[in-house]
């Protein structure tokens, strides 16, 4: 059997998260096909709300696919994340009731997961061999960043020792590199501490068990 699962996220540098959800469920011996639908295909762009995405998508499924679960990234910003599953199931209650779901809550937002791999962001910086210091927070506290994307925008640059026209042409390239991190980040490293990445794991793992 195939598992045909539908992957709402917040913009296009999360669209890496797919490749996560394929690895884990091909773990648990699933084999999945993960939908990421364009949202800026409509001419009506959606928004931001969970509802309006899941209203979207649906539109956006033209051949009729019948989805077994949705997976549906939120950063919980400032919010509760409890306060961000709620929303997310109220979304799926009303827009697509009956649908199983997975929330993805990131605390505060996604880049927080990609704090944690100073070998890879020195890669995306096109500097491997760095040994300049990133300032960068250990496991326990990379939740509690202010502002992760902030930090990591400031880690590749100064991964990269660039200076001049060279640092800016990096920094233009922020949203790029963000999605290699995405795409690179080990499964088994860090991020298994953060209570956000151990919540989304579970509840994957939980739907596919629910198939």
């Amino acid at each position: 059997m195939t598992v045909h699962a539908l992957y709402l996220c917040e913009g296009s540098s999360d669209t890496g998260l797919s490749d996560h959800i394929e690895a884990i469920a091909a773990e648990m011996g699933w084999e999945i096909h993960v939908t990421v639908p364009n949202l800026d295909r409509l001419p009506n762009k959606p928004g931001h709300s969970v509802k309006d995405k899941l209203r979207a998508a649906q539109r956006l499924s033209d051949d009729g696919q019948v989805y077994d679960l949705v997976v549906i990234h939120r950063d919980s910003d400032s919010n509760p994340p409890e306060r961000r599953r709620g929303e997310i199931a109220e979304a799926v209650r009303e827009v697509s009731p009956g649908l199983i779901h997975v929330p993805v809550i990131p605390v505060r937002m996604l880049e927080a997961w990609l704090l944690l791999d100073q070998t890879a962001i020195r890669e995306v910086a096109g500097n491997p061999n760095s040994k300049v210091a990133l300032g960068l927070p250990k496991p326990a506290r990379a939740e509690s960043v202010t502002d992760p994307k902030a930090l990591l925008r400031q880690a590749i640059a100064t991964a990269s020792e660039e200076k001049g026209r060279r640092l800016e042409k990096l920094q233009r390239r922020f949203s790029e590199n963000r999605a290699r991190l995405l795409q690179m980040l080990d499964r088994k490293g860090a991020v298994q501490q953060l209570a956000s990445w151990q919540a989304f794991t579970h509840d994957l793992r939980e739907a596919l068990s629910s198939l």
